[in-house]
This record gives C-alpha cells, sequence and structure tokens, in this order.
C-alpha cells in the first residue's frame, strides 16, 4: 500500500492568540507541534502499513522551520516526508491550502490511502481534507476511527451520533481520522537519530507544483477574514441555599419541582 499522511504544525493550544488588527493567528514567538489529530492519522496509517506493507509518506505545507517536525514523523515510522514550501503559500484559506497539498499529493502518484486529522486545532474548520478530496476526484471518509484492507477494498468505520457506521470504498480513497482514535507511537531512539542527522526531506515549491502567484496564498484564497469577536462562557445561574436541614431540603423540593 502507498500511504499519504497530510500533517500541519501548529501553535500549542494553550498559546493561540490572534492579531486583532491583522485578524490572523499569531505564529511568531510560540511553541509550535504537530497537530494532535494528525498524530493518529500517521498512527492509523502506520498499522495500515504494519499489517498489509507498503509505505508511509508524511506531507506538510509550511515554511522551512517545520523541517524538525517532518523528521520526528519520520522517527515515528513515516518512510519518507515531503514540505511544500514557498513564501507564495502564505496566507492561505482552505480553498488555497487544500488545493496546494492536493497538488502535491498528486506529484506522488500512485498512492491508495491519504489520511489526514479530522481538523486542525488552529482553525478546526473540518474543511481541508473533503477539499483536498474534491480536488483528487476521489471518495473521502469522515471521522474514521480504524481501518483495514479487506481484499481490494478500504473498510473504515466513522463515528456518528449514537453510533457508528461502517463503509467499505474502493481506494484511491481520503479518510480524516478522528481525534484520540488511538496511541500514536513514541519515536524509535535509534531511528530518531538518523532521522535527526541523515534524513533528506524534500521539498516541493510553487514552481514545482505549476501554480502561478495568483493561484495560491493570500492572492488565490476564496474567502477573508472581515471581524474577530470575543466568544465568552455564558454566566451560570447561582443560589446558595442557607438554613436548617428543614429549610433546605424545603427550597430543593421547590426547585426540583420547578
Amino acid at each position: 500500500m502507498n500511504l499519504i499522511v497530510c500533517i500541519k504544525v501548529a501553535p500549542k493550544v494553550d498559546q493561540i492568540k490572534f492579531d486583532e488588527q491583522k485578524r490572523t493567528i499569531i505564529r511568531e514567538g510560540v511553541e509550535n507541534e504537530i497537530n494532535d489529530a494528525d498524530k493518529n492519522a500517521l498512527e492509523a496509517a502506520l498499522k495500515l502499513k504494519d499489517s498489509h506493507g507498503g509505505k508511509v509518506v508524511v506531507l506538510s505545507m509550511g515554511p522551512p522551520s517545520f523541517d524538525p517536525f517532518l523528521r520526528l514523523a519520520v522517527a515515528m515510522g513515516a518512510d519518507d516526508a515531503v514540505l511544500l514550501s514557498d513564501r507564495a503559500f502564505g496566507g492561505a484559506d482552505t480553498y488555497a491550502t487544500s488545493r496546494v497539498i492536493a497538488a502535491g499529493i498528486d506529484k506522488l502518484k500512485p498512492y491508495d490511502v491519504v489520511l489526514c486529522g479530522e481538523a486542525s486545532s488552529d482553525g478546526s474548520t473540518e474543511q481541508v481534507p473533503p477539499s483536498i478530496a474534491g480536488w483528487l476526484g476521489i471518495p473521502h471518509v469522515s471521522y474514521v476511527s480504524t481501518m483495514e484492507m479487506v481484499g481490494d477494498k478500504v473498510r473504515a468505520r466513522r463515528e456518528i451520533t449514537d453510533g457508528h457506521e461502517v463503509v467499505e470504498v474502493m481506494p484511491p480513497v481520503l479518510a480524516s481520522v478522528q481525534l484520540g482514535c488511538n496511541s500514536p507511537r513514541f519515536p524509535d531512539f535509534r531511528r530518531k537519530r538518523w532521522a535527526d542527522k541523515e534524513f533528506k526531506l524534500k521539498i516541493m515549491n510553487i514552481q514545482d507544483l505549476g501554480f502561478a502567484p495568483g493561484d495560491v496564498g493570500l492572492e488565490g484564497s476564496r474567502t477573508e477574514v472581515t471581524g474577530l469577536s470575543r466568544m465568552r462562557s455564558p454566566e451560570r445561574k447561582r443560589e446558595f441555599i442557607v438554613g436548617t436541614e428543614e429549610e433546605v431540603a424545603k427550597r430543593l423540593a421547590q426547585i426540583v419541582k420547578g
């Protein structure tokens, strides 16, 4: 099997802040990490490889500073890593982002399964995985918790409200993997040392993908953030009941009865 895992490097959740003037996430001066749901996607791919053989390639879009995180994914078990990196990709919305990632995946053909996390911790729109599938013209299965090959089909369990579905689809297929559906493995020490010192990361830029500057990044985006507002949790109604045991019990009974 040829498996491609799309990973995003995002600010740590407790450090996410917004620039209210530019209406963007502040990415400078914060610690980054591989998006948690994408770690689950990588683990799902590695399990498929363990069961059926094949190759796992991780793919990300971002600046050269993402290099260590892709090496970490290789240390966890991925066979190869590709970074889509160009200043022209900056400022992309989900439309432009998915277009670039789909073009990168297309350069890695043939592939059987593409895996993404269900959502990113910073944007959490859940739009990129189905959009990638749309650009590639392949089926998309969402909220996947487990996957296996049955004959020549991919069988996936997807979680839905009050239950689950089991679907089968012919590859190639894209699956968005549910956050927390598995436990991502730790990097092997020897493999991590090799990944840090000897692994050669592949980088593709705008020319490699065949785009013009107006196709991607901010210019190629179809949406714009026009404002930000802070959502505050509503205050709960509180009442402190004091008195004797009988008085407290009587008041509780009144509350229960409405």
